[in-house]
């Protein structure tokens, strides 16, 4: 309804004040109506259930003189004496005040100048809403926060722990078993632990909560990776390639996990001669919400050139797995030029050969 309409409807003054009364009744906030000179002209229902005061002591009264005085605080003048002039209207003006029934309140304040045709005066509309409560509620979720952080960081440092200990454990017992085919599931054993160790550290440094970045992640990863199980004594060298993409902390893990068993395999099968010059590359691609994670060498391989037959090993297993849950597939190619395997997200497959 344009404000012409709304003349011809409401010919009457005092049908134009009882609508007027009806709309600030409710509103559910307390609201205020104040003239020029900051007297009230009208209050809500709801001004005079939450302050505990009546329309008989409100009503034609200076503002700052309701309820002893309880309105008269240098916040709310600076707003109604000096913001409201300038600028006409103020929206969210938080104040802190000591009210005598309610006690220290946060109150959050919405004021507008209404301007009358004919210069007939201006008058002041202020809405007003009690956020005490928001505002503890808010502290409280960030005091939780900052103690699940506490308790976080306490697990990952426990989880760390443990893990380095169960992995010291299993590779003291492989130096003294008598069995070499035992000693190497033993020392497999350990691998796979400080891979799980090193996987969760990374991911504790990369801000376990929230989405992870894949490239610094794996890149962090594989920089841990090759300290730990290439060293000095291989001429292999490992690196990260790709940009963009981010996971959540379970997607992460998984992959950490798939790269960790793919380097492992790497490590044991395409260079059995400490071959000169050895690359191991993990690559991630993105593709909008899809990706694609792989990891390639320039070892042994396959002679024939065709695709390499699927293993049945723990290690092949488990990336199996875990590509699974992951709603991808494995695929490994294998050549005189090395070894390939690659984990896609079907969708991700789907859209490259669309694309094609």
């Amino acid at each position: 309804m344009d404000s012409t309409a709304f003349r011809d409807q409401f010919t009457e003054i005092r049908d134009a004040c009882a609508l007027a009364q009806a709309i600030v009744d409710t509103v559910r906030e307390p609201v205020l109506v104040l003239d020029k000179d900051l007297r009230v002209i009208a209050a809500s229902r709801s001004f005079y259930s939450a302050f505990k005061v009546s329309p008989e002591n409100t009503q034609g009264r200076d503002l700052y003189a309701l309820g002893d005085e309880q309105w008269d605080f240098p916040k709310l003048r600076e707003l109604l004496e000096n913001i409201i002039p300038r600028h006409g209207v103020m929206e969210g003006y938080e104040v802190e005040h000591e009210f005598p029934d309610l006690g220290k309140r946060t109150m959050c304040l919405n004021a507008r100048q209404v301007f009358y045709e004919g210069g007939a005066g201006t008058t002041i509309l202020l809405g007003m809403e009690d956020v005490t409560d928001r505002h503890v509620l808010e502290r409280e979720k960030d005091e939780l926060l900052r103690q699940k952080e506490v308790l976080l960081d306490e697990l990952q440092h426990r989880s760390s722990n443990s893990l380095q200990i169960i992995a010291s454990i299993i590779l003291l017992k492989a130096k003294t078993v008598e069995s070499e085919e035992t000693r190497v599931h033993l020392q497999d054993a350990h691998k796979r632990v400080m891979s799980v160790a090193a996987v969760q550290q990374q991911l504790h440094g990369s801000g376990g909560g929230g989405p992870i970045e894949m490239v610094p992640y794996l890149s962090r990863l594989c920089e841990t990776l090759a300290a730990s199980m290439i060293g000095d004594m291989r001429a292999v060298s490992l690196k990260v390639v790709g940009e963009g993409g981010n996971a959540t902390s379970r997607q992460a893990e998984s992959l950490g996990l798939i790269v960790t068993e793919l380097i492992m395999n790497a490590l044991k099968h395409a260079f059995p001669d400490d071959k000169i010059n050895g690359r191991i590359s993990v690559a991630y691609e993105v593709q909008g919400t899809n990706w694609k994670l792989s990891v390639a060498d320039n070892g042994v391989g396959k002679p024939d050139g065709l695709f390499a037959q699927a293993k049945t090993g723990l290690g092949t297993g488990i990336i199996k797995a875990l590509a699974q849950q992951l709603g991808a597939t494995v695929e490994t190619t294998a050549s005189l030029e090395g070894t390939i395997v690659a984990i896609t997200h079907a969708t991700f497959a789907t859209s490259a050969i669309h694309a094609a």
